[in-house]
């Protein structure tokens, strides 16, 4: 052998280890067990050997695409085929999340299920056709709504807290065909799209690799499944780590992932070889049983080997010793099923070879023909499934919840608030608003629930969720621990699951430690997914600045570029309590019928705002509007709202800007000076028809963005107005570059109404 495992190195090992082993003089029974000790039947071992041979081929295959520029992802499986085993050791609806070396796995489970084409749909990922059945030609992913595999990204172990959550939602699902949840009964509404629904006694299988154990994010998910356990909580997810010693190019420390893996507490721990597929399959089966049983999260550890490298072009020669990849070779697990089978009298040595060659063949015939398939032709093509709007339906969806909650909903409504509605009760504050609307939500919708750092117990640090959990019980308002990585992943889950979760974050500033779970994993679900499996959510984060009395960086953020960054996502902010109700209706049916992940940005300092202009004046309070005329004040995604029709300014704005900018405009006023102000309320979308004829109808713009000047909303406001072929004048104010100090300090690097005036005045002079 060479310096490094080349395809056809590995080939001829295979011959070479296969030609040299003997039949024994007796055949074993098919359907009894491949060798003593096991449960593994020989019939049951000849079927995973299929399977492996075909991933193991799909490697080599998917070599040979790229070598003449027609394969774009040639990260293989070999060395990890016996992750089979785990797919013959669990049931074909059990929902699985996994490893991007899980070729054995899928071709089992499609070979269980039936019906799929395993070796075309993973050619034609391989070469983005678009055709895939996952992806659609997007990405190489393993993933198949009919198969339950459920797709993920490249980003190591971001998936491991969406699996937590799933196995929670999995656990929830006697409760949401209920029609009592906790305290108050919600009314049934018509179901939200379908995406594929798991059993009761489903568990989640959830693989990745021995360096991918010491990701924050994993690390994030062994620990709530153990947090979770420790309070009682029924939580049934196998997390399979596939034990290959090496991340790229980074050995893993001998014995390091086996101590790491023993010592989370609530994680029950089991050890096999990956490399024997009976031993393999044994250990998954009890450990399996075990999480269905109990409902209670366990780890297998599976030792493997890596044969090819990492991916591509890898050279190993550059890390590795010649002798650990013989070392490796020698425990190629298809020579170890081959000997199994064999030495069991199933087949011989040439019926191996047969086999083998004739998966080769049709493999390579396949891929020859997939190289033919359509790709995506178009922009419009690709993003398709991006993020799906169907505002009529969203704008339908909150008018069925008003007449369900003013019609047979009314008794339970009237339960819930305790007899005292709140469009009874007066003008409200934004906080009280958010309330009452979540109250409304929890109502109608019996699948949505209501969690994160303090929102139950406490009702919030600011009071918004107060009263929220005594409504309608823990199993629908509940605590979790301080991790926003696994609050969300919680939420992905849940969503996958088929709840409607309403996570909150506690600051904007402790969001961005987790925000890929947005990015990576949220938003790109049904990209990748061409919209077969969808994870909805409303993320309720407090944020801004202009908080007094507690004040600080992290607890006064104004940078939310992070956010608009995001493909696909949604950001409201609402600036007063009469914008809160509506915006967060839509966003809450945009969630259950498009799926859509949004993040429901609630300025902190206008929580409890009262006035507007003059102490007393309660401009910024607003009445809650009954069910009846929901509709009637219904908020399109991506439509600004206009304050005055001013033909001298035009003032753009949101969050707290809007709050300022009006105070200005009326003073203003007060000289002659027509402002109008556009609450710009969607971050993304942004409004820009909106924004263009406004800005269009005075032929002067003044942008007030309080995030930073670099990389905020004001430079997508002004790139927007510049696409549109805008030629008035345009300037902007906006916070400095910095982050937000303590105290009276802050108000240097804030906008200001001072700086507002000032800008509006140049402005006019101009």
């Amino acid at each position: 052998m060479g310096r490094v495992t080349t395809p056809q190195e590995l080939d001829d090992s295979f011959r070479t280890a296969v030609g040299a082993l003997a039949s024994p003089a007796e055949a074993t029974d098919p359907l009894s067990p491949v060798r003593a000790g096991s449960t593994l039947t020989g019939a049951l071992a000849l079927e995973l050997f299929e399977a492996q041979l075909a991933s193991r081929h799909l490697d080599l295959a998917a070599r040979w695409l790229r070598s003449f520029g027609e394969g774009f992802y040639t990260i293989g499986s070999s060395g990890h085929e016996g992750n089979a085993a785990i797919a013959a050791a669990i049931r074909p609806t059990d929902p699985a999340l996994l490893h991007y070396r899980s070729g054995g796995f899928y071709c089992a489970r499609s070979g269980q299920v039936g019906g799929t084409e395993p070796i075309r749909d993973v050619l034609r990922g391989i070469v983005a056709a678009a055709t895939e059945p996952i992806s659609g030609g997007r990405h190489k992913v393993f993933g198949h709504p009919q198969l339950a595999v459920i797709p993920m990204t490249s980003t190591i172990a971001s998936h491991l807290p969406r699996a937590v959550g799933l196995a929670y939602a999995i656990e929830q699902s006697r409760l949401r065909r209920s029609p009592r949840l906790g305290h108050a009964v919600s009314v049934g509404r018509r179901a939200a799209p379908a995406q594929p629904t798991w059993p009761d006694d489903a568990i989640v299988i959830c693989s990745f690799g021995d360096a991918s154990v010491n990701h924050a994010v994993a690390q994030a998910a062994f620990n709530t499944s153990g947090w979770l356990d420790h309070r009682g909580a029924k939580l049934p997810v196998l997390f399979v780590c596939e034990d290959n010693g090496i991340g790229i190019s980074v050995r893993s420390p001998e014995g390091w992932v086996a101590a790491a893996l023993k010592t989370r507490p609530g994680l029950r721990y089991t050890a096999a070889d990956g490399c024997d597929l009976a031993e393999a399959y044994d250990a998954a089966v009890e450990a399996a049983d075990w999480v269905r049983r109990e409902r209670r999260p366990a780890v297998l550890h599976l030792s493997m080997v890596r044969l090819m490298g990492h991916a591509g072009a890898d050279a190993e020669v550059a890390y590795r010793s010649t002798a650990e990849i013989t070392a490796d070779l020698a425990r190629d697990p298809l020579v170890a099923t081959a000997r199994l089978l064999i030495e069991a009298g199933l087949v011989s040595s040439d019926e191996v070879l047969a086999r083998y060659d004739e998966t080769s063949w049709h493999v390579r015939r396949v891929a020859e023909e997939v190289i033919a398939e359509p790709k995506l032709a178009s922009a419009d093509e690709v993003m398709a499934s991006l993020a799906p709007r169907r505002p009529v339906r969203v704008a339908r969806t909150v008018s069925e919840g008003a007449d369900a909650s003013a019609g047979p909903g009314q008794g339970a409504r009237e339960e819930a608030f305790g007899s005292r509605l709140p469009e009874k009760a007066g003008p409200l504050t934004l906080a009280q608003t958010i309330n009452a609307t979540l109250t409304d939500a929890l109502v109608t919708n019996p699948t949505m629930v209501v969690f994160g750092e303090d929102v139950a117990a406490k009702g919030g640090v600011y009071g918004v969720t107060k009263g929220l959990r005594d409504r309608f019980g823990a199993e629908r308002v509940f605590d979790t621990l301080l991790d926003e990585t696994s609050i969300l992943g919680l939420a992905l889950g849940a969503g996958l699951g088929g709840l409607i979760p309403v996570p909150e974050i506690q600051y904007l500033a402790y969001l961005h430690n987790a925000e890929d779970q947005l990015r990576g994993e949220g938003a790109s679900m049904q990209f990748f997914s061409s919209g077969a499996f969808r994870n909805p959510m409303v993320v309720r984060v407090a944020g801004l600045a202009y908080q007094e009395g507690f004040g600080g960086h992290f607890h006064n953020d104004n940078s939310v570029a992070v956010l608009r960054d995001i493909p696909g996502l949604v950001v409201a902010v609402p600036a007063c309590a009469a914008e809160a109700a509506p915006m967060l209706r839509t966003c809450l049916a945009a969630a259950e019928v498009d799926g859509s992940v949004c993040v429901f940005l609630e300025p902190i300092a206008l929580y409890h705002s009262r006035d507007l202009h003059t102490d007393g004046d309660n401009g910024m309070l607003a009445p809650y509007a009954a069910p009846e005329d929901w509709a009637r004040g219904h908020v399109a995604m991506g439509r600004a709202r206009v304050y005055g029709a001013g033909e001298h300014l035009t003032i753009v704005t949101f969050g707290n800007g809007v709050r300022m900018a009006l105070r200005v405009a009326g003073r203003m006023a007060d000289q002659g000076i027509d402002v109008r102000v556009v609450d710009l309320r969607w971050l993304a979308p942004l409004p820009v028809a909106d924004l263009v004829r406004e800005a269009s109808a005075t032929g002067r713009v003044l942008v007030v963005d309080e995030t930073r000047r670099t990389g905020g909303v004001g430079e997508g406001v002004l790139a927007a107005l510049v696409d549109a072929g805008y030629v008035g004048a345009a300037q902007r104010v906006s916070s400095a570059d910095s982050y937000i100090p303590l105290g009276s300090a802050a108000k240097h690097l804030l906008v200001s109404e001072e700086m507002i005036e000032h800008g509006a005045r140049s402005l006019l002079a101009g």
